[in-house]
């Protein structure tokens, strides 16, 4: 008998801490939940803090090279892709300023390497709906210099970052080359 009474006693306390979990996870569910709304109509009500801060990191793959000895494709022969990363610097909700570095890695004939090194500083002017102009100059490190014009369009908003495309146009001098315009596409996610 007392062994009948010691199993229903902890049986009704393994049903009495399931309940409590249950109501502990309804209950943390619940405040979170509220938190989440606050915190969301708070972000909503505040306007940016200028100036503000924001980087990114991306993927740009030139297509189009165009020159008055050749015109050349990416990969038809090789593959060049650059991995973009920068810094922007907003002053206002229109004007700001941009700092990029771009790796760029080359494939030819099975063999990879890093072929150049892209300094991008620039000027940022946000043309509304979600577009934004970059004019940059350019300092490679494989001797050519220059300017790239730049449109970019976000193109999925979230709460902390965005994903956005772009076209950058650059055009390059130096090296005893002749000049050079080229037309890419980039991706990548700003935070």
């Amino acid at each position: 008998m007392r062994l009948r009474s010691q199993n229903a006693f902890r049986a009704s306390i393994q049903v009495a801490c399931r309940l409590l979990r249950l109501r502990k996870g309804l209950f943390t569910f619940v405040v979170a939940g509220v938190l989440l709304t606050i915190t969301q109509l708070q972000a909503q009500d505040k306007p940016p803090v200028y100036p503000r801060v924001a980087g990114y990191v991306g993927l740009l793959h030139p297509l189009l090279t165009y020159s008055q000895q050749e015109m050349s494709s990416n990969f038809n022969g090789y593959y060049v892709v650059g991995l973009p990363t920068g810094i922007n610097l907003w002053k206002s909700d229109r004007v700001g300023f941009s700092v990029e570095f771009v790796p760029q890695i080359r494939v030819e004939n099975g063999v990879s390497r890093m072929s150049n090194f892209l300094f991008h500083p620039g000027l940022l002017v946000n043309l509304g709906h979600g577009y934004t102009f970059a004019g940059r100059v350019a300092f490679e490190t494989s001797g050519r210099y220059g300017f790239t014009p730049v449109l970019n369009k976000i193109v999925k908003r979230g709460r902390s970052s965005t994903l956005f495309v772009a076209v950058p146009l650059p055009v390059r001098f130096g090296l005893d080359r002749p000049a050079s315009l080229t037309a890419g596409f980039q991706f990548g996610i700003g935070f």
